[in-house]
Formats: C-alpha cells, sequence, structure tokens
C-alpha cells in the first residue's frame, strides 16, 4: 500500500529586518530604550541613592546640632552654679577672717590699755592696805592724787579727753545743765559757773556729758 504524500509549498521566512539582529538578543542587550547596554533603571537608582546618602549625612548634622544645643545650656548653668558657689565660699572665708582680725584688733588694744592700768592699780592696792594708825591723813590724800594723775594719764594716752568746761558757753552736744544761777552780766548768759560732774570724750565719742550750773541773764 503506498501512502501518498501532499505536497506542501516552501513558508516564507520572517523579514531579518522586522526580526532585529542577533545582538538584540545578546546577554547584556538592552531591554530598554535599545540605546546602551546598561539596564534603563540605574540612572534613576544611583540618584536615589545618593539622596539617601545626602538625606542621611543631613539628618546626622542636624541631630548632632540638636544636641550640641540642648547640652549648651545645661552646661552653662553649671558653669555659672559653679562659679557662685566659689565666689560665696570666697566671701564667707573674707568675711570670717575680717571679723578674727576686728576681734583680735579689739583685744590688742584692750590689752595695752590694761597694761598701762596696771601701775595705777598697784598703787591702788599699796594705799588699801596701809595702816590707818600710822599713817596721817595728808599723806593717804597724796597718794590718791598721784594715783589719780597716774590714771589719767594712761587714759589719756589711751585717747581720753576729760570735759571741764567751767567758764565756757553751754554747749548741749556736751554738756547737761542741772541747775541755773542768775548772773548781773550779760555777757556771762549761758555760761557754765560751775561742774558738777566732768564729762569724758574717747576719741570724739562722747562717753558723759559734763553735768553743770548755768549762769542766766534775767535782763
Amino acid at each position: 500500500m503506498r501512502h501518498s504524500k501532499k505536497k506542501t509549498g516552501d513558508a516564507p521566512l520572517p523579514d531579518q529586518d522586522a526580526m532585529g539582529s542577533a545582538d538584540d538578543y545578546a546577554p547584556g542587550a538592552s531591554q530598554g530604550d535599545g540605546q546602551s547596554g546598561e539596564p534603563a533603571f540605574s540612572d534613576s537608582a544611583a540618584s536615589g541613592a545618593d539622596s539617601a546618602t545626602a538625606g542621611a549625612d543631613s539628618a546626622t548634622a542636624d541631630d548632632a546640632t540638636s544636641e550640641t544645643e540642648t547640652n549648651r545650656p545645661g552646661s552653662d548653668v553649671a558653669a555659672e552654679r559653679d562659679k557662685y558657689l566659689r565666689l560665696a565660699a570666697e566671701y564667707d572665708n573674707y568675711r570670717k577672717r575680717s571679723a578674727k582680725e576686728r576681734q583680735d584688733a579689739g583685744t590688742r588694744a584692750q590689752a595695752d590699755l590694761v597694761r598701762n592700768l596696771v601701775e595705777a592699780l598697784d598703787d591702788v592696792a599699796r594705799f588699801a592696805h596701809v595702816d590707818p594708825a600710822s599713817t596721817d591723813a595728808g599723806t593717804i590724800v597724796q597718794g590718791v592724787d598721784m594715783v589719780e594723775k597716774k590714771l589719767l594719764k594712761a587714759l589719756g594716752n589711751a585717747g581720753l579727753e576729760v570735759i571741764n568746761p567751767v567758764g565756757e558757753t553751754f554747749d548741749p552736744a556736751l554738756h547737761e545743765a542741772v541747775a541755773t544761777e542768775p548772773t548781773s552780766a550779760r555777757e556771762d548768759d549761758h555760761v557754765v559757773s560751775r561742774v558738777y560732774q566732768p564729762g569724758y570724750l574717747f576719741k570724739s565719742q562722747l562717753l558723759r556729758p559734763a553735768r553743770v550750773v548755768v549762769k542766766q541773764w534775767n535782763g
């Protein structure tokens, strides 16, 4: 039995230009714009990576600046507080030192005054223990007068002044009038005639006013 074959014509080949060359299908061939061997998205990806890196750097710089600005006020406050504490400590030491120096100066001044009074105190002790039966009154009076002069000298060297204004015009800042007495002379008006009790000044500071009698002219 003989099989018959159907004779067919040759199929037409596709146009070479329409199909493209073989290089277009080679590995690395462009699947996008057909002009470059690199993928079409490579440039945009690189641009995005650069943008992300720049953003990260900017964020890091912003964080550092923010951290510096946040820490700066605290450090300034701490520095000012430390400065204040140092000044307060220095002032406290100065105050204590000044108080001690004043106290020491006062103690030295008192010691000098007492040192000048020691001899007068010895004289008083000697007269306090005399035998009245064997000592006449004149001797005792002379001894007391000597002690008074010695005391006044020692106190005068320390700055004491005695106010004894007999014959002077009455001064209410230094004198205290305890009585008045008439006078016939107009020029003697308000003149101190007698001193009941002398006053004392210590280095221009009034310790006690002089108690006096003042003359008064009635016209």
